[in-house]
């Protein structure tokens, strides 16, 4: 647990921060906190990305030295990042996993901020309180969005999985109020009705069938988010438009990882920026969708 609210690390001279996982040079991540420090006029701070394999995690936290602000965490080194950690805020303990190193009480702190980015990302989207969700993918990043989903209070998940849901997800499953079923992906059955929302947590590159997709959506028009933000669209994102037509559109992942990205900059520096500085400076880098039946966000394209 959080002994208390983490700051920044108060220290002279330049600020450190950086991403790490493997792969990472594809990571916007950099281009995110870079456009808020800009904002913010926060000098002397930098952030890049940082190639660190799996395992070697630990050992590279070790070697940090006190100018270093946090870390942002991506695959697959997520639940490294809880583990080795002295301190962890609800979400990153209920997830099992980490997106956010901060170094506090002096030890490191680690979060998750992935559920506030899909929470805040699916509000934006007009999803108020759904009943029914759908849910494609069962690692990490389903963990978030089934929190989140939760929070919204969902009533009924239908988990779909390619081969079986992760250890940690099926134990996260049995601390969630919804009621939760897991089917192999891809199904064809609907589950008891058409849903209002459906996440899909599956690499961009995973290329469903629209037959496949069309039974997942019900036949209805449900607030549609995939957390792939490139290359884009996604696999998933061409079989939501072939399967419904062209009229459910699809949110794009960029949503989600501006408001996860606000709430890191938000710990690392003690600082708020604006979430659409940080969408603005997202969507020049990622490149907007080439049609307005890819969703941006609120601001869309």
């Amino acid at each position: 647990m959080v002994p208390g609210q983490p700051g920044p690390v108060l220290t002279a001279g330049p600020r450190r921060a950086a991403v790490v996982g493997s792969p990472v040079a594809h990571s916007l991540s950099p281009v995110l906190h870079r456009a808020a420090y800009r904002r913010l006029a926060l000098t002397g701070w930098e952030y890049a990305a940082t190639e660190v394999p799996p395992g070697a995690l630990a050992g590279f936290v070790a070697g940090l030295g006190p100018q270093w602000a946090g870390l942002s965490v991506t695959m697959p080194l997520k639940d490294e990042a809880l583990a080795l950690a002295d301190h962890a805020d609800d979400d990153a303990v209920l997830t099992g996993s980490a997106n956010t190193l901060v170094p506090s009480d002096g030890g490191w702190t680690a979060f998750n901020t992935d559920v506030h980015g899909v929470g805040a990302a699916l509000a934006e989207a007009g999803l108020l309180r759904p009943r029914r969700a759908v849910v494609l993918g069962g690692g990490a990043t389903a963990r978030s969005v089934l929190v989140a989903l939760d929070r919204l209070g969902v009533e009924q998940v239908r988990l779909l999985v390619r081969d079986r849901a992760r250890p940690g997800t099926e134990e996260l499953l049995g601390r969630l109020s919804a009621r939760t079923t897991v089917a192999t992906f891809p199904g064809t059955d609907r589950g008891g009705g058409a849903p209002d929302v459906v996440v899909n947590t599956l690499p961009a590159t995973v290329d469903p069938a629209a037959d496949t997709v069309r039974a997942v959506l019900g036949g209805g028009c449900p607030v549609v988010m995939d957390v792939a933000y490139a290359p884009w669209p996604s696999g998933f994102a061409r079989a939501v438009a072939s399967a419904s037509e062209g009229l459910v559109p699809v949110l794009r992942g960029t949503a989600m990882l501006a408001h996860q990205a606000a709430r890191q900059v938000r710990l690392m520096t003690g600082h708020d920026v604006p979430v659409e500085v940080l969408r603005t400076a997202l969507l020049e880098a990622a490149g907007a969708s080439p049609t307005t039946r890819w969703s941006e966000g609120p601001t869309g394209v």
